[in-house]
């Protein structure tokens, strides 16, 4: 089963893992880190490598977080490139969120962040789609 790690401004994350388990009851393997205005991005790498763990069962990671580009997201990303199976997906609303529920049983980490980006539209993304319209720099030539 793939692991969640919910990660977002104020009380975005834990409001998000509440409403999930209030529908579905609790739910294995998911976690919810709220990043609050004066943390330090040090104390959130924290928390997030924390929920990392807890939340992975060697099947994968996925963090969902609330927007492209800010703390939780960057963190995410850098981490994402230390874990295999760790994929970073921003923009996730609630109604996503319980529609792609049960396909944490069943996807690969790959698959899963293919699915979600491709049925929550024009506001969901993940740090693979992004990297793809930004590839890394690549050196030509040896010096």
């Amino acid at each position: 089963m793939l692991g969640w790690v919910i990660v977002g401004h104020d009380y975005y994350a834990q409001d998000m893992l509440d409403a999930i388990e209030r529908r579905f009851g609790p739910q294995p393997q998911c976690c919810a880190v709220n990043y609050w205005k004066g943390l330090s991005t040090n104390m959130l790498s924290r928390m997030m490598c924390d929920a990392l763990y807890h939340c992975d069962s060697g099947d994968g990671v996925v963090f969902l977080t609330d927007k492209t580009g800010a703390a939780p997201y960057r963190t995410a990303a850098l981490m994402s490139h230390q874990h295999p199976h760790c994929e970073v997906i921003s923009g996730v609303t609630l109604p996503l969120l319980f529609a792609m529920r049960m396909h944490r049983e069943t996807l690969s980490s790959e698959a899963f962040r293919e699915r979600i980006v491709e049925q929550g539209g024009t506001g969901i993304t993940s740090l693979w789609h992004q990297q793809q319209k930004n590839p890394p720099f690549v050196l030509l030539h040896q010096y």
